[in-house]
């Protein structure tokens, strides 16, 4: 087996030869077809989340390295343990990457993204920047038909992470487009996670000119630079006066929050996603005196992810662009999206 591992935060990932794993009880060999090349990867790999203020997050212990990093991950079944039913050699499946312990309280209520102390591959538990990996369990497999492969990969996160947002901004639309903050990789997820469940097509603010370009291709209603003096006016114009029933952050800056703030109507709910860093703060009053709620949202649940796939093998979700890059050119690739030299998304081919 061949893998690309953090070794050292901040330094290029190793390339490690070993052999590859034996499944056991539950566990699922899976052949890596390919993995996608995420923006949180991009702080795990560095070591720290910027919390605002100077202040860091250390993934240190998140992590332990060393750790193959990819949570993105598609292939097919080459190995079961004796315990793994359902799961059969051959069988092709994104994996679902957000395991949680299995025991406490929000694993037992299916909310295994929300875990204290989770297994997550590719964070706690190695990933697929990889030619295999182990699942604990057939059940994080899922089915994805006929999508190609290197598109398949990225609904384990960027798709489910958009889904989660759209589903808790669900309801809160009043009737109007829903405002999408940031058209990277998982901005652009939500653009067409937006128009599936929504059924109509969200506003998208960037301050790059192509990502806008490129939301208004992949079907943004409008797309305008949140910079500019009339942004949030815009906003007003777009939705009739009143503002945006929910604005979905995906940059999750001080900034890109401070704007959906602006944006929203009475009532409305901001949802941060993103994880660029930074703090943020609002007078307090505020709250009641618009009724607005903020909140994060973390990936998604297993059920979401069985909604959300269904959703992608009916067709009802378009593709979004996708770069390929051979499993050896994973720092390159790493550094790449580091840099935002990536349109859409970054994806590993073994």
């Amino acid at each position: 087996m061949k893998s690309y591992k953090v070794v050292e935060f901040g330094q290029p990932m190793q390339k490690v030869e070993e052999p590859t794993p034996v499944p056991k009880g539950t566990e699922v060999l899976v052949r890596i077809t390919a993995a996608g090349v995420c923006h949180s990867d991009v702080h795990l790999w560095e070591g720290y989340f910027d919390m605002g203020g100077g202040n860091k997050y250390s993934t240190a212990k998140t992590m332990n390295p060393p750790r193959i990093m990819g949570h993105e991950i598609v292939g097919v079944v080459e190995a079961v343990g004796p315990d793994a039913k359902g799961a059969t050699v051959g069988q092709r499946a994104v994996v679902y990457p957000w395991i949680g312990c299995g025991k406490c309280w929000h694993c037992a209520n299916g909310q295994e993204n929300l875990c204290g102390t989770p297994r997550a591959m590719g964070v706690n538990a190695d990933g697929g920047f990889a030619t295999h990996a182990l699942c604990p369990h057939p059940k994080y497999l899922f089915d994805y038909g006929s999508v190609p492969t290197e598109l398949a990969c990225l609904y384990a996160c960027s798709g489910i992470t958009a889904f989660g947002a759209v589903k808790k901004a669900q309801g809160h639309d009043i009737g109007k487009p829903i405002l999408i903050i940031g058209a990277g990789g998982v901005g652009l997820m939500g653009v067409q996670l937006a128009r599936a469940v929504m059924g109509r097509d969200p506003i998208v603010a960037d301050i790059d000119p192509k990502k806008r370009e490129l939301a208004l291709k992949y079907g943004a209603s409008a797309a305008l630079d949140p910079r500019e003096k009339e942004a949030r006016k815009q906003i007003m114009d777009l939705t009739g006066g009143t503002g945006v029933g929910a604005a979905i952050d995906f940059v999750g800056a001080e900034s890109s929050a401070q704007f959906g703030q602006r944006a929203l109507a009475r009532g409305g709910r901001l949802i941060v996603v993103g994880l660029f860093g930074g703090t943020f703060s609002t007078p307090l009053p505020m709250f009641a005196f618009t009724g607005a709620a903020f909140m994060g949202s973390v990936t998604g649940t297993p059920a979401e992810m069985a909604e959300m796939m269904a959703l992608v093998r009916d067709g009802k979700v378009s593709p979004v662009p996708v770069t390929t890059r051979g499993l050896d050119q994973a720092n390159d690739a790493l550094q790449d999206l580091r840099k935002g030299l990536i349109m859409g998304r970054a994806v590993l081919v073994p």
